[in-house]
């Protein structure tokens, strides 16, 4: 066996012994085998890299993006052309609805603009990226030449062993690997993938009024109540409210006509069914708010004019002590956040216990609300500027800049795992978003921006209804 081992190398170099005088033995060793080329190593490496940074996942799904939200577009835009003909009454709902859809096209237009040219962008980077490739193969080809121990080519025999035999062992002796069970959750739409730019911007009958406030749509209306939108604005130094501002349809509340109106809470403010802070949503007929000076949620009937509340645990944060904050200010009053998604409503909030993170809980749906699950989170309140949820999925947004914001943390109510990059960016119309929350009715995501009510298509990914987050 030595033997074996040596005569391999008295066959790569000639050996030259001298004598010298004083008496050592000098060796030289002369090489037969050309030098190593690192230089070429190292160009390939760099090449590599290069198509890997390239290549990045942004890149690869703005395409399949663009595509979904056309996919989108296009049917919500066939639907409001089919309902102007039929119910066009040639006055001043005739007219906005137009306006309307001239400007669906005008964006459905930008987006295939933007498609047309992905679509370049993406061609001429599958060229470069397959002529480098090409150029590397080579490159690696000849490299191995160098390999005269023949490693890399026992290293690839002993893949292919290795990917035979556990082949052999999933088709042969064992049985196979049962299928991934469904964690249960049930989203009718599929991984929320993107948002589009704004689709509604609107300032009401108040334009310039009224800074902080929320609206939206009640995802569980009743019978004949399924267009109604809703409105509440921060009368009192931007911190309480004691009606909301109900309106037909969108259209009404884009010309800012008010049918049927007010739905008042109490006449006077304020006392402690009074709405104190911005972040309000509607549910089955029932306003849910943060309660004036309280640690508790108020749920406010619109047909009885009744008011029921649920006291949150003790340690809970409010009046300003938990807001939600960016670098340069905090929002007043946001110490509680209401959400709904398709199973309801849910609030987002902290307490001293837990130094500040967020905790979220479901509101239960009983007479009175009572607290259902808690969640606890590991991101801390005042870095987050706004919340919503969306098929039991708890988004946060961050601020970026006065015409960004960051959708940049998830938690999945049904796994418990966090992801605090989720990346989805919100191109803001004012420099603040003051309340945020979604519609499973028509997957909108509703902002109230310093006065200015904003709406934008939130994009799903088809996919089995059934699915991880």
């Amino acid at each position: 066996m030595k033997m074996y081992v040596i005569l391999p190398l008295w066959a790569l170099f000639t050996v030259t012994q001298q004598k010298v005088p004083s008496d050592n033995c000098h060796c030289e060793l002369i090489s037969s085998e050309k030098p190593f080329p690192y230089d070429k190593l190292k160009k390939a490496q760099a090449s590599a890299l290069s198509c890997t940074n390239t290549i990045t996942s942004q890149k690869t799904s703005a395409l399949d993006s663009l595509l979904l939200g056309l996919n989108e577009r296009l049917p919500q835009l066939e639907h409001d052309v089919a309902m102007l003909e039929k119910e066009d009454d040639r006055t001043l709902y005739g007219a906005l609805s137009l306006h309307i859809i001239e400007n669906e096209l005008t964006e459905i237009q930008q987006m295939i603009d933007t498609l047309n040219s992905t679509t370049t962008e993406s061609k001429h980077l599958s060229e470069n990226m397959a002529q480098q490739l090409e150029n590397i193969k080579e490159e690696m080809d000849e490299l191995e030449k160098f390999d005269t121990m023949q490693v890399v080519k026992r290293q690839q025999a002993n893949q292919r062993l290795k990917r035979d035999l556990e082949q052999c062992r999933n088709n042969g002796v064992h049985p196979p690997i049962p299928p991934t069970q469904p964690t249960g959750r049930t989203c009718p739409h599929g991984r929320f993938l993107n948002i589009t730019r704004p689709r509604v911007q609107t300032a009401g009958e108040y334009a310039g009024s009224y800074k902080y406030g929320a609206w939206g749509r009640d995802p569980k209306p009743e019978p004949g109540k399924e267009s109604w939108h809703w409105r509440v604005m921060l009368t009192s130094n931007n911190r309480y409210a004691h009606y909301v501002r109900l309106y037909s349809s969108l259209s009404s509340l884009i010309v800012g006509i008010s049918v049927p109106g007010n739905v008042q809470i109490h006449p006077s403010i304020p006392t402690t069914n009074t709405i104190q802070g911005p972040n309000v949503v509607l549910y089955a007929g029932a306003l849910y708010y943060n309660c004036y000076n309280k640690d508790a949620v108020c749920r406010f009937n619109l047909t009885s004019k009744s008011v029921t509340s649920l006291d949150l645990p003790k340690g809970t944060r409010y009046n300003s002590k938990g807001d939600f904050c960016h670098l340069e200010e905090c929002y007043p009053y946001t110490d509680l956040d209401l959400a709904t998604d398709e199973s309801g409503v849910w609030v987002v909030y902290t307490t001293t216990q837990d130094f500040g993170n967020l905790l979220l809980s479901k509101v239960e749906e009983s007479e009175p609300p009572k607290l259902g699950k808690t969640w606890r989170t590991s991101v801390y309140k005042r870095s987050v500027t706004n919340t919503f949820m969306a098929c039991g999925v708890l988004y946060a947004t961050r601020y970026v800049n006065k015409n960004i914001e960051e959708i940049f943390y998830s938690f999945d109510t049904m796994t418990g795992m966090e992801n605090f990059n989720v990346g989805i960016f919100i191109n803001k119309v004012s420099s603040d978003i003051l309340s945020l929350n979604y519609s499973p009715v028509d997957q909108m995501l509703h902002a109230y921006c310093d006065a200015q009510m904003v709406s934008y298509k939130v994009l799903f990914e088809l996919m089995d209804s059934n699915f991880p987050y």
